[in-house]
């Protein structure tokens, strides 16, 4: 073990200070001080957003006492610490959750009452960070959560994006792509910390050279640097006084810009090379469809990879010099999905180029302290580099692959003698007209743990994309199914339903989500399934006025909201659903409306900017709302609505409101799923296959409390090989009339051939999707929901105990088997505030 450090003080530490109070007074005193005095207002001046940015300021400064605290008790602990790798962290809006885990709520909303304000108008003028695309980011927001709220000494990692993906509008039914500058008002949660700051290299060339001790040795020279700077955003556990960190890394260039160019005259030229490093964190997952887009997100990667990597040393060897006998015992770095992959060449190349450790010895604490999350089972989403891509602008990280590769390579033959077919397969070197890098497995061959997150992901895993590695490392590989804080998604967007369950059970389920359990005989009280109920119609009301700020809304709260927010892709199958709207409303037009229920269908999410069929859909579900809402004989029946701009507060919102919750990707498609949980745990019903954590939520929920329907995973793969759409929709009287809707142009009178592309997508035998081949069964399955749901009492049975088995998916399960089995730390509490 490393000589412990003695402890150092600053003469600038203000430790000595009282604790700031949790009073409605002390937050009014916060709001007027930083208002005042932070913020250079005046009395007259009262802009909601500076009235935000106080009151977050306000907040910060109670968090900055529990977050020093925390550092300080993790810095004297000196033991094992996690660090969580991710491209995303969708963390949201920051306000409601800094208030919750504080236990501000209330009296944080009394002192805006007494100064004559509403909480509501202040928590709406705050910017969704633009920090993530979909369920990767949410789930890792959820998991520093959990980390937090457990009291784990975890620090996340990721990219301080200028711009979200993008803003998503909507015209003429077509999604149109707008910058979501999500910083222009600036973040009062965040800290800067430029004396942090790390140098990353790009391009350049490689020179071995003989160094003292006669080893020969590799530099890295005429590289591109570019700086990151750090900047931290709190991370408050729940009424723990824990607070967490997450590090995000800004791109800035080495110098401000070219003196020389300047003072010639040119001053485009001379600012180019700050331009060109700031766009390395300009925008959130740049379009990868062109070569420029691959190359920034290279960058990216290997930004976070090597700045998160340099951050972690710098602190161990201002503790410990360059001993890194115990680095693997003391350090966990958990990759979520392929994106920071790359992690494993740069902590060699760290180890080996910078600190002077023998490769083998490098290796061994390399493969002892990276973990590995996949979280996809489709083979375009692992990432795959062009080895010319990688020599320009990665040469020694290029050559340090290979040399693992080679290793590598090397055990598979001894292994299996012979076997040249394998090593081909299991190569992390793709061969071909371009050589490719295949990220994943560099990924799995660098690490100790390898995890899927659905019981059926992991399986598939084993079974199929990595089988070959499963069979040589068995022990590697485990399953963390997926989770969900029970504080954002019950506690803060749904204070209604948590209060009428804190009423029956008390408060403990905020942190132990399995108390909900005590919730099920409850199903079977009246008087509480009419309060339950109560509850759930408000929510509904809420929807409605959100949804009609953006979108005509005709229908009301007992109509039956069947809800699919999430990514536009081809395998979460929202065509599915809109071909059942379709369904539906043939019926209406031929007069069969005698037992249809109710329907308000609302689907939303973005598109990728370079997905074309993704984009197509979309369009697709915007002409049906257009003919669909119009028609008199709709009104009072059925309504489809598409949101534009999908987001987590977006998701505050919807979530609490849904009856119907659509988890409806083809079979082993899907890895996990966490929309579907956010859902079950409000009391939304799931309609589903058999896919992803789908399987759990049955499981936990039973059969007759579920809308199962489709092939299973193992049907879809025995169905392929003679898979004919066109004979079953020439069998199916109802899908025969759907498409014969689509392919005569009905709701695109005006614009001909536009959805060709989805039609032959549809007929298509060789459809990965399987749209034609469960439709009649998802068909039957909406039905038995539309029945179910006009007995209001059974269907508020049903709300009830989906709540009540929702435990299991709570990210404080999912991060207590994390910390169990992969990275073995040890809960530390830091000192009390005041």
């Amino acid at each position: 073990m490393p000589k412990k450090p003695t402890k150092k003080t600053s003469p600038c530490a203000l430790t000595e200070l009282p604790a700031l109070g949790l009073a409605s007074k002390d937050v009014i005193n916060g709001i007027r001080q930083h208002y005042s005095y932070t913020l250079g207002r005046d009395l007259p001046c009262d802009a909601p957003h500076y009235l935000y940015t106080a009151l977050a300021l306000t907040l910060r400064d109670r968090l900055m006492e529990r977050w020093r605290n925390s550092k300080d008790a993790y810095r004297d602990a000196s033991g094992r610490r996690a660090y969580y790798l991710s491209m995303e962290f969708l963390i949201g809006r920051s306000l409601g959750n800094a208030m919750l885990n504080l236990g501000m709520t209330g009296e944080v909303s009394k002192a805006l009452y007494d100064m004559g304000l509403k909480l509501e108008d202040l928590v709406s003028e705050e910017q969704d960070a633009g920090l993530g695309n979909g369920g990767l980011g949410r789930l890792a927001a959820c998991f520093m959560d959990s980390c937090a709220t457990l009291q784990l000494p975890v620090m996340g990692y990721g990219l301080r994006y200028e711009y979200g993906m993008f803003r998503q509008s909507i015209d003429n039914g077509f999604q149109v792509e707008n910058p979501d500058h999500w910083l222009r008002n600036g973040h009062p949660w965040e800290l800067e910390r430029p004396e942090l700051t790390a140098r990353i290299r790009f391009g350049g060339r490689t020179e071995i050279f003989r160094s003292r001790d006669g080893r020969d040795r590799v530099r890295w020279l005429d590289s591109n640097d570019v700086l990151a700077v750090p900047f931290d955003v709190p991370v408050p556990g729940y009424k723990n006084g824990t607070v967490n960190t997450l590090r995000l890394w800004k791109a800035a260039a080495t110098d401000e810009f070219d003196l020389d160019e300047f003072n010639a005259g040119d001053y485009a030229e001379s600012v180019a090379s700050q331009n060109a490093a700031e766009n390395i964190t300009m925008v959130l997952y740049p379009n990868d469809a062109n070569e420029n887009g691959k190359e920034l997100r290279l960058r990216q990667q290997y930004f976070l990879a090597s700045a998160s990597l340099q951050d972690v040393l710098r602190r161990w060897k201002s503790r410990y010099g360059k001993d890194f006998t115990e680095f693997a015992a003391l350090n966990c770095f958990q990759l979520n999905d392929t994106h920071p992959s790359i992690a494993v060449a740069e902590l060699m190349r760290l180890l080996v180029d910078e600190n002077d450790l023998l490769w083998n010895d490098a290796w061994e604490i390399t493969r002892n302290c990276m973990a590995y999350t996949n979280h996809t089972l489709l083979p375009e989403a692992l990432e795959r580099w062009s080895v010319p891509l990688f020599r320009q602008l990665l040469p020694r990280l290029l050559e340090i692959i290979f040399e693992i590769n080679a290793r590598f390579l090397g055990r598979v033959a001894t292994h299996w003698p012979g076997e040249t077919e394998r090593l081909t397969r299991m190569s992390i070197i793709e061969e071909g007209p371009v050589q490719q890098v295949r990220m994943a497995y560099l990924a799995i061959v660098g690490s100790f743990s390898v995890n899927g997150v659905a019981e059926l992901h992991s399986n598939l895993l084993k079974q199929g994309l990595f089988r070959d590695f499963y069979e040589l490392w068995p022990e590697k590989f485990n399953n963390k199914t997926n989770g969900i804080t029970p504080r954002r998604w019950l506690a803060w967007c749904n204070p209604g339903l948590s209060g009428l369950i804190d009423s029956a059970i008390g408060e403990d389920w905020r942190t132990d989500l399995s108390q909900l359990s005590r919730l099920k005989p409850l199903a079977d009280d009246a008087a509480f399934r009419e309060r339950w109920q109560a509850v759930r119609l408000a929510n509904k009301e809420q929807m409605i006025a959100f949804k009609s700020e953006l979108i005509n809304l005709h229908m009301g709260p007992d109509a039956l909201f069947d809800v699919q927010v999430k990514r536009i892709h081809e395998y979460k199958r929202q065509l599915l659903n809109i071909l059942h709207v379709i369904h539906l409303y043939d019926r209406l037009k031929h007069g069969d409306s005698a037992d249809i229920t109710p329907r308000c269908v609302l689907i939303g999410g973005k598109a990728a900017p370079g997905y074309a069929m993704a984009k197509q859909i979309i369009k697709l579900i915007n002409n049906v709302a257009q003919m669909v809402n119009v028609d008199p004989l709709s009104h009072g029946r059925l309504q489809v609505a598409f949101l534009p701009n999908y987001r987590v507060s977006a998701m505050e919102i919807i979530c609490p409101a849904a009856d119907l919750s659509e988890q409806i990707s083809t079979a082993g498609k899907e890895a996990s799923g966490t929309g579907n949980m956010k859902f079950m745990l409000n009391g939304a019903v799931t309609i589903g296959t058999l896919d992803g954590a789908n399987i759990e939520i049955r499981e936990e929920v039973g059969e007759d409390n579920f809308f199962l329907f489709g092939l299973t995973a193992e049907e879809v793969e025995t169905t392929r090989p003679h898979y004919n759409p066109e004979a079953i929709i020439a069998a199916d009287e109802d899908l025969s009339r759907v498409m014969r809707l689509l392919e005569c142009g009905y709701f695109n009178q005006f614009e001909p051939g536009i959805f060709d592309g989805i039609i032959a997508s549809i007929k298509n035998p060789h459809d990965p999707w399987m749209t034609a081949a469960d439709f009649r069964s998802y068909l039957d399955a909406q039905h038995r929901a539309a029945v179910a749901f006009r007995d209001q009492d059974a269907w508020t049975r049903m709300s009830i105990l989906n709540c009540a088995a929702s435990g299991r998916f709570s990210s404080d399960r999912t991060i207590g088997e994390y910390n169990q089995d992969i990275w073995r730390l040890t809960p530390i509490v830091p000192k009390a505030v005041g």
